[in-house]
């Protein structure tokens, strides 16, 4: 997480000003995985229990947990795939406002392709979350931690988060699932890939 933490810190004054909203790391997290969604499409697909067949979709709606007062809503961001990075905090200020104050209309939850979940900010630090259904797969998101890296055979500290993904098995196989995760911790932890399209 160090690379990205440090984007932010030297950038989130400069881009609230210039946008209006605040610079988290979900919107880092939700443009990795729709690129990662791309990549893999079987991840972004589901299995239509009517006709027995597999829809891939060429969009990605990504579902993302909110918490409120009464519990966890999820609304879900739109079109991701056209969205910058302040489109998305927009949208996520936008969304997770109104299911605090409870306005959250049904439509605006229903129709997610994809879910990420960020249990981390509870404090959680391994997981396991339960996939949305009819969705595919869920990406669980969780605290960063200081931890014991080996970087260039020296051991030292880094700011490191574990990540989560479980998926259907009669889609998706354990190649493509690991895939789709370590394409988004390599754009994570290298954010310049989201700006490269790498």
């Amino acid at each position: 997480m160090g690379a990205l933490m440090e984007l932010r810190s030297k950038h989130k004054d400069e881009f609230q000003q210039r946008h209006g909203v605040k610079l988290g790391f979900m919107s880092a997290f939700v443009k990795a995985s729709t690129r990662a969604l791309q990549e893999i499409p079987a991840i972004n697909a589901h299995i239509d229990d009517e006709t027995n067949e597999i829809v891939y979709r060429n969009y990605c709606d990504i579902s993302f947990a909110a918490a409120t007062p009464k519990g966890l809503s999820v609304p879900v961001l739109r079109n991701t795939e056209e969205m910058s990075m302040a489109d998305i905090e927009r949208n996520i200020a936008e969304l997770s406002g109104k299911a605090r104050d409870g306005s959250l209309a049904l439509e605006e939850m229903a129709g997610g392709t994809f879910t990420i979940s960020n249990g981390g900010v509870f404090g959680s630090l391994f997981g396991t979350p339960i996939i949305n259904m009819p969705q595919s797969a869920i990406h669980g998101m969780h605290a960063t931690k200081m931890r014991a890296v080996v970087r260039n055979g020296v051991v030292t500290s880094a700011p490191v988060m574990f990540l989560a993904l479980t998926y259907d098995h009669r889609l998706i196989d354990g190649r493509e699932g690991v895939t789709f995760l370590k394409s988004i911790a390599d754009k994570i932890a290298d954010p310049g890939r989201l700006l490269l399209d790498i």
